[in-house]
């Protein structure tokens, strides 16, 4: 099964959403190594595929 390639306005939104979703866990919650190592994780799996379906863009 051949996976659609992310256009760039696509991957903008991804990151704007994901950004506001950080925003929000930082602003709103007092912060902990629990925190930081959900956004951590979070960024791992938000920009690894990202990456990867950049990476075979070219």
């Amino acid at each position: 099964m051949a996976r659609r390639k992310i256009s760039n306005s696509q991957a903008v939104c991804i990151i704007l959403l994901w950004g506001t979703l950080c925003y929000m866990l930082l602003a709103y919650s007092e912060i902990t190594f629990y925190t930081l190592f959900v956004l951590v994780a979070s960024a791992v799996i938000v920009f690894v595929p990202l990456y990867k379906n950049r990476r075979n863009q070219d």
